[in-house]
């Protein structure tokens, strides 16, 4: 009766801290209503941040510059998350620019007579689209981008300030911008070529707006897995994420700073950068946990508190 008795306990406990977890997740996506996102959390510590225009085939309009930016800006400082991965919902996960805003943003160039005026209010429109994917980049979390069918334009720009790209078979990439007159001006010119390997073949694709496919796009390093569908491939990215998410938020969103840094400098600076941060950062509790559980081979992960 006795053993009885404290497994029923056990399991009220276990029932207890998946209630409190579930109140805490539920608490904490309500910081998080879109229009034009999505954002759930099925997992401790990682969200789902989903493109949801399905009907418009998650194309990118004024409304989503906004919102992708203070999206992300909170994922930033949100203490229980500590991974996020970013999806399309529906048929496909970008179709890019939303035309009909584009044709908006023009109207309101021509309104302005005056050539100055023209490039002042280009100038400020612009900055803002950079912000909303540099806030990507910038959240300090890992990001995962499970990217399928189509990703075109403004939405191949959004993945590439991901920090890491999975896609499924039938997904192609397309840099369409010169095709619409312009040259790309929100991060793909700036990220993709310092991600990868082949900077003649890359150029090819920008030059020409030929489509890139997902074999190919793992072949110069825009992608780092293929898989046959896109149910596999969100379990693969949940599953990545979730190993992530276990790690020490100190070590992997310092590691995360360090190497968006590390890119952008020498090595020389990197290391100078490194020697400060760790200055402080060696002396938090992650460390000794993680020193722990490893010196006691302990079968257990060890548990990290919110950052």
């Amino acid at each position: 009766m006795l053993c009885v008795h404290a497994s029923r306990i056990l399991r009220s406990r276990a029932h207890i801290q998946s209630f409190k977890r579930l109140t805490r997740a539920m608490s904490s996506i309500s910081n998080y209503q879109y229009e034009t996102l999505s954002v759930t959390s099925d997992r401790d510590h990682v969200l789902h941040v989903q493109l949801n225009r399905p009907d418009k085939l998650n194309a990118i309009n004024k409304i989503f510059w906004h919102e992708v930016l203070d999206c992300f800006r909170k994922i930033k400082d949100d203490k229980d998350c500590r991974v996020a991965v970013v999806s399309g919902n529906g048929r496909m996960f970008s179709a890019g620019l939303d035309f009909s805003d584009m044709l908006d943003l023009t109207s309101k160039i021509v309104s302005k007579d005056d050539i100055a005026r023209k490039a002042k209010y280009l100038q400020a429109t612009i900055a803002q689209f950079q912000q909303s994917f540099t806030a990507i980049e910038d959240c300090q979390k890992p990001v995962i981008a499970a990217i399928h069918n189509g990703c075109l334009g403004a939405g191949a720009n959004l993945v590439s300030a991901c920090d890491i790209r999975y896609c499924t078979e039938d997904a192609y990439f397309s840099i369409k911008e010169i095709d619409i007159g312009l040259a790309a001006d929100v991060g793909i010119l700036q990220r993709l070529p310092k991600a990868v390997g082949n900077d003649s073949l890359l150029r090819e694709y920008i030059f020409t707006c030929k489509p890139i496919a997902s074999k190919d796009a793992k072949e110069i390093g825009i992608v780092s897995k293929i898989f046959p569908s896109k149910e596999e491939m969100m379990g693969a990215a949940f599953e990545l994420a979730a190993l992530i998410a276990s790690k020490s938020p100190v070590a992997v969103q310092g590691t995360k700073i360090a190497l968006n840094y590390s890119r952008d400098h020498s090595v020389k600076e990197g290391l100078e950068f490194m020697t400060f941060w760790n200055m402080t950062m060696l002396q938090s509790e992650d460390v000794l946990k993680a020193a722990e559980a490893t010196i006691s081979r302990s079968k257990e992960p060890p548990k990290f508190s919110k950052l």
